[in-house]
């Protein structure tokens, strides 16, 4: 980093586990990072991708096309739990009280979480293809439970299985920014270094089924990658950071990215962009910072970030949905999956923005009422926007 940045984010030249930075004062809000933000919704758009090419909605050479563009989808919920990481430590201040963080990170993601919960549940009674949920799994989505117990992690709203890995993030997240206070640099980056290791070790485990259940879904092997965002996150506010720029970070992680056909499906994938991952979310903030060009933070694509969240977690029910009038993968040909998939599209969309304005900005703002401003600065300095449960955690 340059020595301009690093007095942007550190107010003393040697900055270590114990050193006070600008961020330590009350009033101090963190630069905004909009880029972030642009590139959560190019992840929310691979998932949608994912699921379309699930959904089968096309056929011979476009269905071949769409599961090479997107057969890797999954990836993008790697992304958001490193994201996840590095925002929360980027905004995160060692004055603030737990239960305040906890807080708002309910009023951050549980809103959507329980509208769309309602809806899948009255899928659930109205379409006769879904399965009904037991009073149980309800519960267990509910308390965002559902993903410590495999048989479970689908149930409802599929994609809300990410929300219980975030869920048990946020209990983490004090202790780990404790730690990484008193780790310092070199500490952090062995830290980090460990979460790598365990990611490869949980990546050979989950392909050899060393354990009962797959580990894909399984909030505490999910860990790492939350963990590796804020050691990159705490590395960049010390002015350590000396990772390869965003143009060469980005060639990483679409390399990473088709990859990922060549290991075992599941969590295996991860081992192939996590360093893509790691080094792009950080090369992003740093180009924010610093000013330097930056694709991810232009008006549209954040504003396409900021509903992000209530995209991923809309998107599959619209899918479902659609199952009663176009059947089980009905493998249209080329303009026919296009016109259906830009419907869906539409339509997840146009349900997203009524999701982020009717429900998670003002749930949010009825939740915190009463709260000290800096602690509403705190979330408004994240990232610059929203994006499934990270670039506003």
């Amino acid at each position: 980093m340059t020595t301009a940045t690093t007095r942007t984010l550190r107010t003393t030249p040697n900055a270590s586990a114990g050193d006070t930075t600008a961020r330590d004062s009350p009033a101090a809000a963190m630069p905004s990072l909009p880029s972030l933000t642009g590139l959560r919704w190019m992840a929310a758009l691979l998932v949608f991708g994912l699921h379309v090419n699930n959904f089968g909605y096309f056929g011979g050479t476009g269905g071949r096309l769409v599961s090479w563009g997107f057969g890797a989808g999954a990836t993008g919920v790697s992304f958001f739990f490193v994201l996840s990481g590095f925002v929360l430590t980027w905004s995160a201040r060692p004055r603030d009280r737990v239960l305040a963080f906890w807080r708002r990170r309910i009023a951050r993601i549980y809103p959507v979480h329980l509208v769309t919960l309602a809806l899948a549940l009255v899928m659930t009674y109205t379409l006769g293809n879904l399965p009904r949920p037991t009073p149980k799994q309800t519960l267990s989505n509910l308390l965002l439970l559902h993903s410590w117990w495999r048989p479970w992690w689908q149930t409802l709203n599929p994609v809300s299985w990410s929300l219980a890995c975030e869920a048990f993030f946020y209990a983490s997240f004090p202790l780990l920014f404790l730690l990484l206070r008193r780790l310092g640099a070199r500490g952090s980056a062995a830290l980090g270094a460990l979460s790598v290791v365990a990611v490869f070790v949980l990546a050979r485990a989950d392909a050899h089924h060393w354990w009962r259940y797959a580990l894909y879904s399984f909030p505490a092997a999910r860990l790492p990658e939350f963990v590796l965002g804020a050691v990159t996150a705490r590395l960049v506010l010390l002015g350590r950071w000396r990772g390869p720029g965003l143009e060469a970070s980005l060639a990483l992680a679409i390399i990473g990215y088709f990859l990922v056909p060549q290991v075992a499906p599941g969590y295996s994938a991860t081992v192939c962009t996590i360093a893509g991952f790691t080094l792009l979310i950080p090369a992003a903030a740093v180009a924010d910072v610093q000013g330097l060009p930056s694709l991810w933070r232009r008006r549209r694509l954040v504003r396409l970030g900021e509903l992000s969240f209530a995209f991923y977690m809309i998107h599959l029910l619209v899918l479902q949905s659609a199952t009663r009038l176009l059947g089980t993968k009905p493998h249209f040909g080329p303009l026919a999956g296009i016109a259906v998939t830009t419907t869906a599209f539409t339509v997840s969309l146009g349900l997203s923005w009524l999701l982020y304005e009717a429900v998670e900005r003002p749930a949010r703002r009825l939740l915190l009422r009463g709260r000290r401003r800096p602690a509403a600065q705190q979330d408004a300095a994240q990232a610059g926007g929203e994006a499934p449960a990270a670039t506003r955690d």
